[in-house]
């Protein structure tokens, strides 16, 4: 449609929003639109409901929460950011809804932003669905975790929630179908969908999918720091041993300096066990690994990987950092405590580097088996035992991936500059293909695009249906089967689409028996 034609306005009971036409498809957008707002009192917790009068103009998608940012690494972002982005097929109506999907940003609970620098909804959109993105607090902002009534922790995914409440009460009245909602997410954004299902007691959604990303892959095994706060004020010249007062003076300052005190310091933020209270709005209560069951049962799945998700992460070490670090030793200490037994340590570290090295040692001009350690555990063994806890929870409708395309739109790889005819599908790598990126507008290569179109074919089919297949098509000439207790069979996603079955076959059934033996020592496993 031309700059002349009439920018659309949405009425609901919480205000009404003026948005755009877009300009490179049927579609409107009304970017911008705050679901709440910080309280300035205090920063770190509960954001309060936001109020509108008269109409907001809802054409600004640029806002991002405090952050030192992945492309420039420049410190960025305002407290102004709580902020939801809803593309609108020219189809949809209240009297014609359509379904709706959601897509939570990754990066590690540190950075990121749901605008249409990466999360260009154009592709998806023409497939007849409403995408959705927003904003959600990350880094001390998100997820300060004191143990205390007033900060317990986890505020980044209460913003989630909220957000997410938010969508469920209003999206009918932009043309959504609030009985048809799908929650998505990469890295970070995946972690956060599990742990929703996990923890989520509200039906606020009906499908999830998970793309690198699930509850037990990282955080979670980082214990957060009670001191983080005093950490912080020192960091900014202020000296105090008392909690309160540290937070008092962090709550006047201003974010950049915040966010540059916390890169400084080395403080780790991410989501954490919270102490629970009474009257006290608790989320994540234990370890996803300490429950046999999630809570949603009856979501719709869809999750999967990338098949080459840690090269880029091993190979853009420089020479000196990656010879004078112990790998296997740090991936060790990331996931398991053995306390005092040394011995055990030392016997379960020596099994894994026969196992991925032979006799040989770590050597920068050899990364693989370094860079399937790393992968192993990180994203692979933690991915596809989330599959079995799925399965043993009787959710029985799940599909399962391995995206393995490379190209000119592989996402992390362009960030990094590896050349994406090296190695595999790195992490993030396909989100190129499912979004419109606004600096790879120029990149569309015939085999560039036709993975676009299936890639966003096959995950609108499942927002829509429930089944990335529901029939074989032009462009997906096949039926990807459900996993069962008995079979993990998988799509591999290229250039040629082929069914496999159990991926990484021998590397996951050495972590299998790995963590049969050892266990009792994860560090998810609560610890009273």
């Amino acid at each position: 449609m031309g700059p002349e034609s009439p920018r659309p306005i949405v009425h609901t009971p919480v205000g009404s929003f003026r948005g755009l036409q877009a300009q490179d498809g049927d579609y409107s957008m009304f970017l911008g639109i705050p679901y709440a707002r910080v309280d300035p009192d205090n920063v770190f917790g509960a954001p309060i409901p936001y109020k509108f009068e008269g109409i907001f103009e809802a054409v600004d998608d640029t806002s991002r929460c405090p952050q030192v940012e992945e492309f420039n690494n420049t410190i960025t972002g305002t407290l102004d950011c709580l902020h939801v982005n809803i593309y609108v097929p020219n189809s949809a109506s209240i009297d014609n809804p359509l379904p709706v999907m959601i897509y939570i940003f990754g990066g590690i609970f540190k950075f990121g932003f749901a605008g249409r620098y990466v999360y260009g909804a154009r592709f998806l959109v023409r497939h007849n669905v409403i995408f959705i993105s927003f904003n959600y607090r990350i880094g001390p902002y998100g997820f300060m975790c004191l143990k205390t009534s007033k900060l317990p922790g986890n505020q980044g995914l209460k913003d989630q929630v909220l957000a997410l409440r938010w969508i469920k009460e209003n999206i009918r009245y932009f043309g959504g179908d609030d009985s048809k909602i799908t929650i998505g997410g990469n890295s970070s954004g995946g972690e956060s969908v599990d742990l929703h299902q996990y923890f989520l007691q509200e039906p606020l959604y009906n499908r999830v999918i998970m793309q690198s990303g699930v509850s037990i892959s990282r955080t979670l095994n980082k214990d957060s720091d009670p001191n983080a706060p005093i950490k912080l004020a020192k960091q900014l010249n202020y000296t105090t041993n008392d909690i309160n007062e540290a937070l008092s003076f962090l709550n006047k300052i201003r974010p950049h300096e915040l966010i540059a005190a916390t890169r400084d310091s080395g403080v780790f933020f991410g989501p954490c066990v919270e102490k629970q209270f009474e009257n006290v709005d608790n989320y994540i209560t234990k370890y996803p690994a300490d429950l046999n069951t999630v809570t949603r049962r009856d979501a719709d799945v869809l999750m999967g990987l990338n098949n080459d998700e840690a090269y880029a992460i091993i190979t853009i070490v420089e020479k000196d950092e990656f010879e004078s670090t112990d790998y296997v030793s740090e991936l060790l200490e990331t996931y398991f405590d053995f306390k005092n037994e040394i011995k055990l340590s030392d016997e379960i570290k020596k099994i894994i580097r026969l196992f991925y090295y032979g006799d040989d040692v770590q050597r920068v001009d050899n990364s693989r088996p370094t860079i399937n350690a790393y992968a192993d555990f990180v994203f692979y063994s933690p991915i596809l035992r989330t599959v079995r806890k799925y399965l043993e929870s009787g959710v029985n409708n799940t599909y399962f991936y391995m995206f393995a395309f490379t190209g000119e739109r592989n996402y992390f790889k362009d960030i990094v500059k590896t050349p994406y005819t090296e190695g595999g599908a790195v992490h993030a790598d396909e989100l190129g293909y499912l979004f419109d990126v606004s600096y790879m507008k120029e990149r569309v290569r015939e085999k560039d695009m036709l993975i676009v179109d299936r890639m966003t074919e096959l995950w609108t089919n499942f927002v829509k249906y429930g089944n990335p297949t529901p029939k074989p098509s032009k462009l997906i000439p096949l039926q990807w089967p459900r996993v069962s207790q008995d079979k993990l069979p998988y799509l591999e996603i290229n250039t040629e689409l082929r069914l496999g079955s159990r991926p990484m076959h021998e590397r996951m059934s050495f972590l299998d028996l790995l963590y049969k033996h050892i266990g009792r020592y994860q560090r998810v496993i609560s610890k009273d």
